[in-house]
């Protein structure tokens, strides 16, 4: 599989160590284009890739071509690359940028939105993704194995659930991680060793989300396994509740919407 690159930044090379770990797409397969020279060339030393300057030539003889850029360089970046044959897939990841704009932008209609997540960076990313109408069954293939090959994909029909993933599982590691720094606090405060405190929370965060996903039972109904009436638990969730945390967590989620949509808009 021949796949271009713009921006070969965090997310993109995330995508590119994956695609050639998974063995998606051969390293001399994979073009990757970006504005710093620096990174041009680790790229080019750590995975092998043919890594340019020309956005246009990224592009040339590419399958798939993946948009990897910050939202306020795509439209330099689609004026640079118009002009691609109707057959060439185009992915973006390109945070609030719609299909509509990308459309616009390229004149080019066989398009792929998707929302990964930071953890990708680890294999262990959570993609959402869709396509219009002009992306024939095989590029529908093609662009989820490439969004398998860096963790777990979810297909949707309708363009607005991309917005709203972005708000919950593309912001979302940085909520959890917020988590992760202020328990850690917490146990410092209290009188653990921090690499202690750092190795409990970590494990009990990993340990919590691997029960609900593997017994499929509601997160309440867990959590009541460790509630004992008028105990530790209960006391340290009433203060929660009193706090408002899971108020505060539906507002995080809404404004991040909120952005996502006006970054779409402009």
């Amino acid at each position: 599989m021949r796949i271009g690159f713009i921006g070969g930044g965090v997310m993109g090379e995330a995508m590119i160590k994956s695609l050639i770990g998974k063995g998606v797409a051969a390293a001399a397969d994979i073009t990757v284009s970006d504005v710093s020279q620096p990174r041009r060339d680790t790229l080019n030393k750590t995975y092998g890739v043919k890594a340019i300057a020309d956005n246009r030539e990224a592009g040339d003889g590419a399958e798939a071509l993946v948009l990897a850029v910050k939202p306020q360089d795509l439209g330099k970046v689609l004026g640079e690359v118009k002009g691609l044959s109707p057959q060439q897939l185009v992915l973006s990841i390109v945070a609030g940028a719609t299909l509509d704009n990308i459309r616009g932008g390229l004149d080019h209609s066989c398009l792929v939105r998707a929302m990964p997540n930071m953890p990708a960076q680890i294999g262990a990313g959570m993609t959402v993704w869709t396509a219009t109408a002009e992306v024939s069954q095989k590029q529908r293939e093609m662009a989820q194995a490439i969004l398998a090959a860096f963790g777990q994909e979810i297909y949707v029909s309708s363009e607005k659930y991309i917005d709203m993933a972005t708000a919950l599982s593309g912001s979302g590691p940085a909520y959890v991680l917020l988590v992760i720094e202020a328990l850690t606090d917490a146990g410092v405060h209290i009188g653990l060793p921090r690499d202690m405190a750092e190795k409990l929370v970590i494990e009990t965060m990993l340990g919590s989300a691997r029960a609900v996903k593997e017994t499929g039972k509601h997160p309440a109904a867990l959590k009541n396994l460790v509630t004992s009436p008028g105990g530790t638990t209960t006391e340290g969730l009433l203060q929660l509740e009193a706090g408002g945390l899971r108020s505060l967590l539906l507002q995080a989620v809404i404004a991040a919407h909120d952005k996502t949509q006006h970054l779409g808009a402009r």
